[in-house]
């Protein structure tokens, strides 16, 4: 499979050069997979390698704010929450971070003042992914495994889209991510493989290409 997705790896990186640097993307289709019943798929998993510096944001009491200052790219203590009331600095925010960490006692709180704009994002603060944290966690130990987490979905279609890293990383890293996750999967449907129907590799704004499995 790792030599397939490599081959794949190499006819997507053959595209029009691009002035930034692009995402590469795995894609995965699924079959005969109702994600209308129990079966929708919402996991967070950490890779074997690293697909990039992500940023955090803590939303916190005055419990956690010492911690959150350092070990978290930003700091929005509860006390500060009512200053929030632009629409488009919400916004700004919830697109400048990857992740955001919410103290579990000011949750309802967090959600009035940020939870639409993070909503749209799929950044809420997820229990799931360790982001909703007690006013005693200990942060140094909780940031970085979320900075390494990402996210394998399939709620509304039956498709799993996710980075494996960028154009600057080796065909064999991006391809140990993307089998670490095909593997991942195969282990959690109910079908195993019988449940992937294609699986694809793709540059941000490059053509699709397809992994013959």
């Amino acid at each position: 499979m790792e030599n397939k997705i490599i081959e794949a790896l190499k006819k997507a990186r053959q595209g029009k050069e691009r002035k930034f640097t692009q995402s590469i993307d795995l894609i995965i289709a699924l079959k005969d997979f109702d994600i209308k019943g129990n079966n929708k798929i919402e996991e967070y998993i950490t890779l074997p390698v690293k697909t990039g510096e992500k940023k955090v944001c803590a939303l916190v009491g005055t419990e956690l704010k010492s911690q959150a200052e350092k070990t978290c790219d930003k700091v929005i203590e509860e006390k500060k929450f009512p200053l929030w009331t632009s629409k488009k600095d919400c916004k700004n925010l919830a697109k400048e971070y990857d992740f955001f960490i919410a103290q579990a006692n000011i949750m309802p709180l967090v959600a009035k003042t940020f939870g639409k704009y993070l909503g749209v994002h799929g950044k809420m603060p997820n229990p799931k992914a360790g982001q909703i944290v007690p006013p005693n966690a200990k942060l140094e130990s909780i940031v970085p495994k979320i900075k390494n987490n990402t996210l394998l979905k399939a709620a509304k279609n039956p498709t799993i889209n996710c980075k494996i890293g960028t154009e600057e990383f080796k065909n064999e890293d991006l391809a140990k991510n993307a089998v670490y996750i095909i593997n991942h999967l195969i282990h959690k449907l109910p079908e195993g493989k019988g449940n992937i129907k294609k699986i694809i590799i793709k540059t941000t704004m490059g053509k699709p290409e397809v992994v013959k499995i």
